[in-house]
């Protein structure tokens, strides 16, 4: 299968160390706002075993809880991690994760085909895991040392975005202690995936890392 980039999400460098990293962009990308590929968030972190690492994407942001029953992960779109593993700001492994009748395939790490705009899956899925039903327990899967989960979870995100547009406007000058979390009782849907830190080949603990969403041909 062959996928065209709809256009860079975010990007971040994240340390091979513990705590997390993230980047946040929501309703941003006129071109994906308010559709299944709209990314809101990406989050690279040492997972709870000190062995492997964990990427989360998290798409389609301010969910209500009515409309996260019926929000579904697009089969025709793509999520891809692209992980830099030499600092030359070139993809050198990707993750990919594809959608298909309520299961999420996950793809890598693995060498991309091509790098770039345009990438294609021909590797067999490292793990396959069924999409979590909103309201349902956590489904996750694992094979070939790597897990997965997938499906609807509440937005993570804190950020007070009535004040920001306050200080860009120049009606304030900072954000307030505490702030409003805008986000609070919204959701996403969030792809995640831990891989051990030994298929990931960093050079000196180091990986950059960038998400895409990528709209098959």
């Amino acid at each position: 299968m062959n996928f065209k980039k709809l256009g860079l999400a975010t990007a971040i460098t994240g340390l091979f160390a513990a705590g997390i990293v993230l980047a946040a962009d929501h309703i941003d990308a006129p071109a994906v706002t308010g559709k299944s590929t709209d990314i809101t968030d990406m989050y690279v972190f040492q997972g709870q075993n000190t062995n492997n690492m964990v990427f989360v994407a998290n798409t389609q942001g301010l969910l209500t809880p009515s409309a996260t029953g019926t929000a579904a992960f697009d089969d025709g779109t793509m999520l891809e991690f692209n992980i830099d593993n030499n600092a030359d700001n070139v993809e050198d492994l990707v993750i990919q994760c594809v959608f298909n009748a309520g299961k999420m395939y996950v793809v890598g790490p693995v060498k991309p085909a091509t790098t770039g705009t345009s990438s294609t899956v021909n590797a067999a899925s490292s793990v396959i895991v069924d999409v979590t039903p909103y309201g349902s327990s956590a489904i996750t899967a694992s094979a070939n040392s790597i897990s997965a989960f997938a499906g609807p979870r509440d937005d993570p995100f804190y950020f007070d975005l009535d004040q920001y547009k306050k200080i860009l406007g120049g009606q304030a000058t900072g954000f307030n202690n505490p702030g409003t979390d805008t986000f609070k009782g919204t959701n996403v849907l969030s792809a995640v995936v831990e891989v051990p830190k030994a298929m990931l080949a960093a050079t000196n603990n180091k990986l950059n890392v960038w998400l895409e969403t990528k709209k098959r041909n």
